[in-house]
């Protein structure tokens, strides 16, 4: 499945402007760096995939629509999947990429 386009113009709008930005194809999808650090991705299986810190992936997965990102059977502290419908109005989708984008930027740039 090819990443939703209209998602990708949206989080492209969230993160417009930010210092470092840029996009690459990742995961399947359309991802957003930061320093060249994933902040978030318009995901080719649905929603989005987002980079968080490790330590609040335990509070963000209680969220609805919202679950760790699994890779080769492992679920992944520091990733989350983010479903379509936690993303369904424009605050919605900012307050998401905000976590996204505020991680990268705590990192170091590579």
């Amino acid at each position: 499945m090819a990443y939703d386009e209209e998602l990708a113009g949206r989080i492209r709008d969230a993160v417009a402007g930010e210092p470092g930005l840029t996009e690459k194809a990742m995961f399947g999808g359309l991802a957003f760096l930061i320093h060249g650090h994933m902040a978030v991705s318009a995901s080719g299986q649905g929603g989005m995939l987002l980079r968080v810190d490790p330590a609040q992936t335990e509070s963000l997965v209680a969220a609805p629509h919202v679950r760790r990102f699994e890779m080769r059977g492992r679920e992944m502290d520091g990733w989350l999947r983010v479903d379509a419908e936690a993303i369904g109005t424009e605050k919605k989708l900012r307050r998401w990429v905000r976590h996204g984008v505020a991680y990268a930027k705590s990192l170091p740039p590579k």
